[in-house]
């Protein structure tokens, strides 16, 4: 474990975070039946910035509307918190944040931010950001970490505080069914009374209207597919050529998620010389790079209670596209 102390903004940071984790997931998912790598090495510097550039594309619905909100909502979600410390599941640029964050200094002073990222030069950044606009904040404690290991890392509450975790984005619907709620009973262990979590999911609806937030006509969310790909050339030495690879997007009606994949276009060898592994792709063969899962009312409850977790309130737009749920430990 590595500590930078800046001082008030500190990171904490796990032991080979990003090329230990990364080796194992390239390794393992590039060998499987169905190859598959996880989303969460889509975001390094270069990936966040894709998708900050994705959330303000008019075809992507999931950022505008969860932040449409939290502008009407954050207000009655700090008075219901009364949260004193903020932690923040996958901050990024922590671009809504500040809603909650305004939020919360109206009704009273919070006193300490926890962002938690897998990538600590951009976790840096934004909690050195945070931490300039909110001066009295006492402090920003960033962690870096891989969401289903090291969740552990976050430091303890201080005596007398109340915390928000907030995880939005639809993040959670990246993890199938068993994975999700082993995650959500992971965060519900760090929660105690008084405590709650905060949660964007993405609602089922027209699979055009979803589909279409995936294959976006400016082509960014084929960039940012591409960037995996990236990412493993320069951690893992790996030679994928990004052209011969196509952005696949697409909505599976049975599980209710969105796929997607990268498809090779011509038949080649790929050599990931850090972990020494030889891969044969023949023209079609794909990858999986991500699953975001879409929820009805029924699932979240159902992923809630497995996980020890009761809704408090579920909070959502107008048109039914997407939603912000309040939980608490049970």
């Amino acid at each position: 474990m590595s500590v930078i102390d800046d001082e008030r903004v500190n990171l904490v940071a796990a032991d080979g975070v990003g090329a230990s984790t990364l080796a194992d997931d390239v390794r393992r998912g590039l060998q499987a039946p169905l190859r598959e790598l996880p989303p969460k090495h889509f975001y390094d510097a270069r990936g966040s910035d894709l998708f900050d550039q994705i959330c303000d594309l008019p075809e992507y619905y999931p950022t505008r509307t969860e932040r449409s909100i939290l502008e009407r909502r954050a207000a009655d979600i700090a008075a219901l918190t009364q949260a004193t410390e903020l932690v923040e599941l996958g901050a990024g640029t922590a671009a809504k944040t500040r809603l909650l964050l305004d939020a919360l200094f109206q009704q009273g002073r919070p006193r300490r931010y926890i962002p938690f990222d897998i990538d600590g030069e951009t976790l840096l950044r934004t909690g050195r950001s945070v931490a300039a606009e909110y001066p009295s904040l006492e402090a920003v404690d960033c962690v870096a970490g891989d969401f289903e290991r090291h969740l552990h890392l976050i430091p303890a509450k201080r005596p007398g505080a109340r915390r928000l975790f907030a995880f939005l984005g639809g993040t959670i619907g990246n993890f199938e069914t068993r994975a999700r709620r082993r995650l959500l009973r992971t965060v519900a262990a760090q929660l105690h009374a008084g405590d709650h979590l905060l949660l964007g999911v993405d609602l089922v609806k027209d699979p055009a209207v979803i589909e279409a937030a995936y294959n976006d006509a400016a082509g960014v969310t084929a960039q940012f597919n591409r960037n995996v790909l990236a990412v493993i050339n320069r951690e893992l030495q790996a030679d994928f050529p990004l052209k011969a690879f196509a952005h696949v997007a697409f909505f599976d009606r049975a599980n209710e998620w969105i796929e997607m994949r990268l498809r090779a276009t011509r038949e080649l060898t790929v050599t990931v010389r850090e972990i020494d592994l030889v891969v044969e792709f023949a023209a079609g063969d794909e990858i999986r790079t991500e699953i975001s899962a879409k929820f009805t009312p029924q699932r979240l409850a159902r992923d809630l209670a497995d996980s020890g977790l009761e809704l408090v309130e579920l909070m959502s737009d107008p048109a039914g596209l997407f939603a912000v749920a309040l939980a608490r430990p049970v």
